[in-house]
Formats: structure tokens, C-alpha cells, sequence
């Protein structure tokens, strides 16, 4: 009787495969190249043998791929995989990288690496010119300042452990994105399956950010209790879908001023009395709370008060990717702020005294007056409409606000009108505004794509500047959006150049030569066409000079998103 032992062969790309599953990656956004081919061919084999594998994407630019990823993961908690090419692929995926790092977002970026033999030593040598060209001397070096962890996988026989390695410090808190590459003869070498271990998530998973110490909070806690002004600042609380309601109902125990500085989420609902705006004001605070908070203010045109009292609770106080911070605070409670909150709820309501609740709702309904004042001047200020080919970004966002109902999600990368559309765009419900974490312009095209792709019963509306939108690369995003059936509405507010720049040279040289000259090199192509781009893939296109017309082709553009085809509204408002 033979009792050989029975050998299974299956390439790295086979188990590479298998170990996406094991991860949970749902999604594999790609921009392939000749690094990929054993995983093409093991794609097609699976395919023909009717196994399962993520979904794959195929994205004609990576900034789209990158940022899709980066959008379901803003829409889910859950980290998606991208494959790109070699070095060039990384390079187009850089800036999205930035992004995914300062958005604290899960995603695992991979790339091939060029063929490392030359002369058909091994399966997968070197057989074309780029080969030869597309190895630098430290490939994982163009993304390395935003790369929570990276790595070159060395053998197949590592193939799962390394994929788990790589998804568990993506996913620990505070999330980030990671890097690995995939040497071509790696992909093809056969392993038996025998070799292959599992590495499930219950024994080398992720690990989250939990409460705080109970003293810092009943500390915390007893300073608001005693507080006259107290405030609270935050960006991305609400990342976790249950912190605006709990923020909310903090503010109102406590009678607290709640200020969204540069929201990457919807932190609590615009409505709300306790809700005070963009602009944090802090002068008269006695206690305040900074929150999921990377810059709270900008120090250099905010008055602070010296005997403010700070406590900072966030998934990442010590904000170790910041050469340098600046902001002060007297206790730091890192964890889970959802935790946190509950954690400072609880203590408040067990302490609280009929003076503390008095003043408290004394504050709420001052709070209240507040903002219907400043939501009446808002009003005030899209009263006016602008005139032709110089339409008003307040009354085209108060109408947006109007048309698209409370369920829409608005992705907002206006910059220069990204206040506007905060402030116009009255968002209420947890998860319907997504904003902007890091300084690399075109993501909020495939972050539209990806909360699309990940809800699809959502309206999803990206709110863009013209500068922002050809950083997106928006011919393939369209393509993408045809190719996949994902809708969305582009609004381009579209004044002809960059107004940050402008606006920068100003702030620094008030009256400069610039100003004198008006010579800012923030112009760009006056009168292009943009909506051509959405059309050549089949989307709707609308330009939109009539202030009087703005109303209508809202309707129109939601009809056709709502159809099944992504719509640019591309509207005129005053050249900087």
C-alpha cells in the first residue's frame, strides 16, 4: 500500500487569493500591470472552477481606486485591498495614500514589484523593457510617510500570515492604511497546501481603542459640572454612526456650545440647539472638550483664553504622524470616544444637581437663540442669487439643500466653499456629510464612487471645485461609475482657478505686489466644457450660468442619478 504522502501544489497567487478571503476584503480595486499576471491567470482559473473571490474593480486611474477604497471604508468601518503597479502604480497612489493616513481610514494598498531575474532563471523572470526600468532602489519609499506598516512578501509560504499581518495593523486603532508588495516569481512559486496554516481573526485580529480611566473622567466630569462656559470642538466623532446622538446628549446635559472644525463626518445634527458652527470661539470657555479633533482652531486668527481648562478624548491624542501639533491640553483620555462620552454621560447624571440642570437648560435655550440667528443669516446670504455666469455659492447650496432630502450623503471637497456648503447644506442624520482630511485634492470623486458602492440606495452628492475636480481624474471615475452602474451627482463650482492659492498669497502679502498686480497664477482655462467628460461615459451634463435656472437642473441632475447615471452640474460662480 502507498503510503506517500499526498502533495496539493497551488501558486502564491492561488493562496493569495484564499487569504483575501480569509481577511474579509469584499473588494479588490485595481490598476494592473505585468507584475499581475499569475494573479490574472489564478483569477481566471478560479472563475472557470466557480470559486469565490472579492469582487474586482478595475479602475483606469489610481487615484480612483485608492479613493474608493477609501470611501467604503469611510461608509463601512470595514478596509478594502488595491492593487497597482509596480512603482509607477505607487506613485499615482501616493496622494491618496496622504489622504487614507490623515483620514485615519483601513485600506491595504499592494503592488507587483518588477521581475528580480534577468535571464529566465525562475517562472516570472524579467520579459520586457519596463522591467528593467520599473525597480527603484526603494519602492515602498514613495509611500512610506503614510504607511502604518509596510512589507515585501518574501515567500508564498507567508502569503496568509502577511495578509493578515497587514489587514490586523490597518484595522488597529488608530486605523491607517498599509503597504505591501508582490514580487512577480513570489506570485508564481507552488507551495503544497499542506504548508498553508490559518490565521484566523479570533487569534491575530485587530485590536480597538476602548473607555477611559474612570478617574480622568469623574476629573472631567467635575470640571463641568462647574462650568459657566463650557465647549466642545470635534471633526470625525462621527465616524462611528452612534456619536451624534451621543454628543447631542452630552451637549444638553451639560449646556454645552458643540463647534465642527473642518468635519470629516457629521458630528451632530446641524439643527441642533446646541449646535454653534464651523468657526470654533473659545475666548470665554472655561471647559472645553476637544474631541476626535486634529486642528481644533487655527491659533494664529483665534482668540483662546489662558485659563481654559482642556480635556482632549480622542482615538489618537499624542497625533503621532504630526511632526508637530500645538495644542494644550490638561487631561488626554485616549480610546474610543463613543465609549468615552457614555463613560462622561453616566457621571454627569449621577452628580448632577438641580443648579447644575438649571443652568444647564439655561444655556440649551440661549444656545438655541443663537442658532436660529445664525441660520437666519445664512438664510440672508443666499437671498441673493449671484447673476449671470456669476452665480452665488450660498443660494446654489441653500437649493441644493432643498432638493436632495435628508437621506443624501454630501461629499464635500469645495475647500474655498467648503464652509458654504457646510453651512448652506443642512445635514441632520449621522453619516450624511463626509469632508476632507488631507491636503491631497481630487479624492471626493472615488470617495463618492465608494460611499456609492457601499450604499447603494443612497443619493450621493460630491460637491467639488473645478480645481479639485481635475485632480480627480474625472474621466475615469466616470468610467468606473458606467462600468460598475454607481450614480452620483457632481456639482463643480466652478470660478476658473485656484482661489486657495490666491487667497494664501494674500494672507501672507496683504499688499503685496500680487494685489497690486492682481497677478496670482491662480487662473486656469477660462469656459471649458466640463460636462463633456461626464457625456463621453454616458453620465448627463448640465452647465448652468442663469441663477434663475439653478432650481430645475437640480431636479433634472437628481432624476438621472436617480435613473441609474451619474450627472455634473457644472455651475458658473464669480471668477476669483
Amino acid at each position: 500500500m502507498d503510503k506517500a504522502p499526498r502533495v496539493k501544489l497551488h501558486s502564491t497567487a492561488h493562496y493569495f487569493l484564499d487569504g483575501l478571503n480569509d481577511i474579509g476584503v469584499e473588494y479588490l480595486f485595481s490598476n494592473f500591470g505585468t507584475d499581475h499576471a499569475p494573479l490574472i491567470e489564478e483569477m481566471a482559473r478560479w472563475k472557470k472552477e466557480g470559486w469565490h473571490y472579492p469582487k474586482v474593480l478595475n479602475c483606469p486611474h489610481e487615484n480612483t481606486a485608492m479613493h474608493m477604497a477609501a470611501g467604503f471604508a469611510m461608509a463601512t468601518g470595514r478596509g478594502q485591498a488595491v492593487m497597482v503597479h509596480v512603482d509607477a502604480g505607487t506613485a499615482n497612489s501616493a496622494m491618496a495614500m496622504h489622504n487614507a493616513r490623515r483620514g485615519r481610514l483601513p485600506l491595504v494598498l499592494m503592488a507587483g514589484k518588477a521581475p528580480y531575474t534577468v535571464r529566465g532563471e525562475l517562472p516570472g523572470s524579467r520579459d520586457n523593457y519596463v522591467h528593467f526600468i520599473q525597480e527603484p532602489f526603494d519602492q515602498s519609499g514613495i509611500v512610506r510617510p503614510y504607511a502604518k506598516w509596510e512589507w515585501t512578501l518574501p515567500s508564498g509560504v507567508m502569503t496568509k500570515e502577511t495578509l493578515r499581518r497587514a489587514h490586523t495593523v490597518a484595522h488597529s486603532d488608530p486605523m491607517g492604511p498599509v503597504y505591501l508588495m508582490l514580487p512577480r516569481e513570489t506570485l508564481t512559486q507552488t507551495w503544497d497546501e499542506a504548508a498553508m496554516r490559518p490565521f484566523p481573526q479570533e487569534r491575530y485580529g485587530a485590536v480597538s481603542a476602548g473607555a477611559a480611566d474612570a478617574a480622568a473622567v469623574a476629573l472631567l466630569a467635575g470640571k463641568l459640572l462647574s462650568a459657566k462656559h463650557p465647549v466642545m470642538v470635534t471633526s470625525y466623532a462621527g465616524r462611528n454612526l452612534e456619536a451624534p446622538a451621543l454628543i447631542e446628549e452630552v451637549a444638553r446635559t451639560a449646556g454645552i456650545r458643540v463647534f465642527e472644525a473642518n468635519p470629516l463626518y457629521l458630528n451632530i445634527s446641524r439643527a441642533s440647539p446646541c449646535f454653534a458652527g464651523m468657526m470654533p470661539a473659545i475666548a470665554e470657555a472655561d471647559v472645553g472638550l476637544l474631541v476626535d479633533v486634529d486642528v481644533p482652531w487655527i491659533p494664529k486668527h483665534t482668540k483662546e483664553n489662558p485659563q481654559t481648562w482642556w480635556a482632549h478624548i480622542d482615538v489618537d491624542v499624542v497625533k503621532e504622524c504630526f511632526p508637530i501639533w500645538g495644542f494644550a491640553s490638561n487631561a488626554r483620555l485616549q480610546g474610543d470616544s463613543v465609549l468615552i462620552l457614555r463613560q462622561l454621560l453616566e457621571a454627569l447624571r449621577a452628580k448632577a444637581t438641580p443648579a447644575f440642570r438649571e443652568a444647564a437648560a439655561k444655556r440649551v435655550a440661549a444656545m438655541r437663540g443663537e442658532g436660529n440667528e445664525r441660520r437666519a443669516g445664512l438664510a440672508k446670504q443666499a437671498e441673493d442669487k449671484g447673476m449671470s455666469g456669476a452665480i452665488n455659492p450660498h443660494y446654489l447650496c441653500a437649493e441644493i439643500s432643498k432638493a436632495i432630502g435628508d437621506d443624501a450623503i454630501v461629499v464635500n471637497e469645495g475647500i474655498r466653499n467648503g464652509p458654504v456648503v457646510n453651512n448652506q447644506i443642512m445635514r441632520t442624520r449621522a453619516g450624511s456629510s463626509i469632508g476632507f482630511a488631507g491636503g491631497g485634492l481630487g479624492s471626493s470623486s472615488g470617495t463618492a464612487l465608494g460611499i456609492k458602492l457601499a450604499k447603494p440606495e443612497a443619493t450621493v452628492v460630491q460637491m467639488v471645485g473645478d480645481g479639485g475636480f481635475y485632480f480627480g481624474n474625472p474621466s475615469s471615475v466616470y468610467a468606473v461609475s458606467k462600468q460598475y452602474k454607481l450614480p452620483i451627482l457632481t456639482v463643480l463650482f466652478d470660478n476658473s482657478g485656484w482661489s486657495a492659492v490666491k487667497e494664501a498669497t494674500l494672507r501672507v502679502y496683504p499688499e503685496g505686489d500680487a494685489k497690486a498686480t492682481n497677478e496670482f497664477n491662480a487662473l486656469l482655462a477660462p469656459d471649458i466644457e466640463f460636462t463633456k467628460i461626464c457625456e463621453a461615459a454616458g453620465g448627463y451634463g448640465e452647465r448652468v450660468d442663469d441663477p434663475d435656472a439653478v432650481a430645475a437642473a437640480i431636479q433634472r441632475c437628481l432624476k438621472e442619478v436617480r435613473g441609474g447615471r451619474s450627472a455634473l452640474m457644472h455651475v458658473r460662480i464669480p471668477v476669483l
